[in-house]
């Protein structure tokens, strides 16, 4: 299945409590739910002003529909093309 960096602009992003965070990962996994299995999301980072979330998914379209259904921003979404770290240095 594609992978999907999704970048959501969200001002104070990195302020948000840790209560708010939950609040937010309720909704997504609500959504992905009623979604089924051809999206999943991995993890996000929160950044001062933007979350950056890791979704695996059947297409593009999945990852803006779940953004759409849950009142989430979706700015930019990409596709991951390779994945490297430290380990592929000695490849």
């Amino acid at each position: 299945m594609p992978q999907y960096v999704i970048e959501r602009e969200l001002p104070g992003a990195g302020k948000l409590t840790p209560e708010q965070l939950k609040e937010i990962a309720q909704k997504s996994c609500g959504v992905l739910k009623n979604m089924g299995p051809a999206i999943e999301w991995v993890h996000s980072y929160v950044a001062t002003d933007k979350i950056y979330c890791i979704y695996n998914a059947a297409n593009e379209d999945m990852v803006r529909e779940h953004a759409k259904e849950g009142g989430f921003p979706a700015n930019v979404v990409t596709e991951v093309s390779a994945v490297i770290d430290p380990a592929t240095a000695e490849l």
